[in-house]
């Protein structure tokens, strides 16, 4: 999976020129996951991999919900292929109409796991399991493409009881990037620093 990420270039390293957030912060790294959806083979794969995963970590599962907008198109990909209702979390309720922040039908009680395209800090994908708690439904728990590892979503994750599983992480990402001579091993320090503080790093590239 982190090969592939890195092939298509829906993950990025720049560690000696740096990107710039849309918050301002300077990052050695810019992770696009939407880039998948424009490659068959990967696309393909990505399914695959995530429907399997979903089987194996979350038996029992009735419906997908995909968080606004990145997990989507590919909560859409596995509910099909696991031939179940899908739903999906808006990041705000509408202001029109019945005002919905979940968009589809779900049974009260309905066993959920949340389907996100990243994980960064995790807050706006709690914010998506407290929209589905108050709608009555028992999330099972949560299943990412790529998470950055950073200690703030660990935490919480872990204070709000969701069972998160990514098929990449930071850590492998880098290890394969290394080995597709993506990045120098010389680069691996400044890489491990922008995870440990991030707008540390960031501040120091001024």
């Amino acid at each position: 999976m982190a090969q592939m990420l890195l092939q298509i270039k829906a993950i990025r390293l720049q560690p000696k020129d740096p990107f710039t957030w849309a918050s301002g912060m300077q990052s050695p790294i810019y992770c696009d996951n939407r880039v998948i959806l424009s490659h068959v083979e990967s696309r393909d794969l990505l399914r695959d991999h995530m429907t399997a995963l979903i089987k194996e970590a979350f038996d029992g599962v009735e419906v997908i919900a995909g968080v606004a907008t990145g997990g989507i198109a590919l909560a859409a990909l596995v509910a099909q292929a696991l031939d179940l209702p899908m739903i999906y979390i808006r990041s705000k309720a509408k202001g029109h109409g019945r005002q919905n922040l979940i968009e589809g039908h779900m049974e009260h009680g309905a066993k959920v796991v949340v389907i996100e395209d990243l994980v960064s800090t995790g807050m706006s994908s709690l914010l998506a399991v407290d929209a589905l708690v108050e709608a009555d439904a028992e999330v099972m728990g949560m299943a990412s493409i790529f998470t950055y590892g950073f200690a703030q979503s660990a935490q919480a994750m872990k204070a709000a009881n969701v069972n998160l599983h990514c098929l990449c992480d930071y850590d492998h990402l880098l290890e394969s990037a290394v080995e597709g001579s993506a990045i120098h091993a010389d680069d691996l320090d400044a890489l491990a620093a922008w995870r440990h503080d991030p707008q540390a790093w960031s501040d120091r590239q001024g």
